[in-house]
């Protein structure tokens, strides 16, 4: 396989992330990561293993409305078997009735690894970079 195939299968792997949890389809969600992974997101937590993040996010979503997490300008450095990542998120949380919010935008700092069922996130480091509220007042 190609760096390049590689590349777009690590950055297949971001999208999967934003669209399980806007759709909140989770068995799409837990395909994104290792069984061991770690999240560290600074002042909102940290988790070790995908039931734990995914417990987390299943949480924090249940009572949102509408969300919209954009992963963009992904820089992937593939080395055989693992691989790093650096891209943007710009997430929109709504709460239940779409009329008010949570903006926020920040960095995804991404190790991965290859395994038999094809690339997963392994380590990831958020840095905020913005967080503002929308809607009403």
């Amino acid at each position: 396989m190609s760096d390049v195939d590689d590349r777009q299968q690590i950055t297949d792997v971001l999208i999967r992330y934003a669209t399980g949890i806007d759709t909140r389809d989770w068995p799409l969600f837990r395909t994104v990561f290792t069984e061991d992974c770690r999240l560290d997101y600074g002042e909102i937590g940290v988790w070790h293993g995908v039931d734990a993040v995914t417990e987390f996010m299943v949480a924090a979503h249940a009572p949102a409305g509408h969300t919209m997490h954009r992963i963009t300008n992904p820089v992937v450095t593939v080395d055989g078997d693992t691989a790093r990542a650096r891209a943007y998120v710009d997430a929109l949380i709504m709460a239940a009735d779409n009329d008010s919010g949570v903006h926020a935008a920040g960095v995804y700092d991404d190790e991965f690894v290859r395994t038999d069922r094809g690339w997963r996130l392994a380590r990831r480091r958020f840095t905020t970079v913005l967080v503002e509220t929308v809607g009403a007042s």
